[in-house]
């Protein structure tokens, strides 16, 4: 893997970031000493990204969601059951 000083990373960022880009990670040093690594990202891109409803018919919520539990947090709360 490539090791770049910090000089150097800053005179050829644009090229150093080129390369990442492109699966080709590098690291910047200083005084021989590494500090970070620079990798491109896997974001996802704008056709891969989720969107509210993405998951549409594929669960199910029950009619009482809203009440399951009432007695046993009512119990916790000190109501009466």
């Amino acid at each position: 893997m490539l090791t770049v000083n910090i000089h150097e990373a800053k005179t050829h960022l644009s090229k150093l970031i080129d390369q990442a880009s492109k699966g080709e990670s590098f690291i910047i040093a200083k005084a021989g000493k590494p500090l970070v690594k620079v990798m491109a990202l896997n974001a996802p891109g704008p056709e891969q990204l989720k969107r509210l409803g993405f998951m549409s018919g594929q669960v199910s919520v029950p009619d009482d969601f809203d009440q399951i539990g009432t007695t046993e947090i009512e119990h916790l709360f000190g109501g009466t059951p």
